[in-house]
C-alpha cells in the first residue's frame, strides 16, 4: 500500500512539474492576478462558481480573500455562488440546474467584476451559461479548467488550463493556482494591513 501512496504523490508532483514548465499557463495565472488587483483597486469583486469539488474550491478561494490569506488586512470582496442553498434550490427548481449560476450573476454581477468558473472538464453547462450572462454585463470571464479546456476555455477572456487529464490532479492544481492568485492580490494591494 505504501508504494501506491507514493505513486499517487509522485503523480501529483508530475502534474505540478508540468504546470511549472508551462509558460502559457504561467502567463494566464499572471494575467488573472493582475486583473484581480486592478478590479480591487476599482472597488469591484471576484465571483466564483463550480460543481462538486470545484464548488468547494470556489468557496475556499473566496474565503481566503474575504477572510485572510497570509496576513491580517482589510477584507477583500469575493463571492462564491455555491453557498446559498435557497438560491440554488429555487433557481434549480424554477429554471433548471443549468441556470443556478447565471441567474445569480444577472442579479449580483456588476460591470468590471471578474467571474472565475471552475471545472475539471471545462464543459459544465451551468458555468457556460454563467459566462454568457457575465459577458452581457461586462464581467471578465476566467476559466480555471483541465484537460483540453473544453468549451469554457474557448469562451473565457483568460483560460488557465491545467495540463492533466486526471480529475484529482486537476483539482489539486486548481487550489494551488487559487492560492497563488490570492497571495499576489494580498501582497500587491496591502502591506502590513495598509492599502497601497
Amino acid at each position: 500500500m505504501k508504494s501506491y501512496i507514493k505513486d499517487q504523490i509522485k503523480k501529483s508532483f508530475e502534474t505540478k512539474q508540468a504546470l511549472y514548465e508551462n509558460e502559457t499557463v504561467l502567463t494566464a495565472i499572471e494575467q488573472v492576478a493582475k486583473k484581480c488587483v486592478e478590479l480591487y483597486r476599482s472597488d469591484k469583486k471576484t465571483i466564483l462558481a463550480g460543481n462538486g469539488g470545484s464548488a468547494a474550491d470556489a468557496q475556499h478561494i473566496a474565503a481566503e480573500l474575504v477572510g485572510r490569506y497570509g496576513f491580517d488586512r482589510p477584507s477583500i470582496p469575493s463571492l462564491a455562488l455555491t453557498t446559498d442553498t435557497s438560491n440554488l434550490t429555487a433557481i434549480g427548481n424554477d429554471y433548471g440546474y443549468d441556470y443556478v449560476f447565471s441567474r445569480q450573476i444577472e442579479g449580483m454581477g456588476q460591470d468590471g467584476d471578474i467571474f472565475i468558473g471552475i471545472s475539471t472538464s471545462g464543459n459544465s453547462k451551468n458555468i457556460i451559461n454563467a459566462f454568457e450572462s457575465a459577458k452581457k454585463k461586462g464581467i471578465l470571464c476566467v476559466a480555471l479548467v483541465g484537460r483540453d479546456g473544453g468549451e469554457m476555455a474557448k469562451m473565457a477572456d483568460i483560460a488557465i488550463v491545467i495540463p492533466s487529464n486526471s480529475t484529482p490532479r486537476i483539482q489539486e492544481s486548481h487550489i494551488l493556482v487559487g492560492h497563488i492568485i490570492c497571495d499576489i492580490i494580498e501582497k500587491e494591494i496591502f502591506a502590513d494591513g495598509v492599502s497601497k
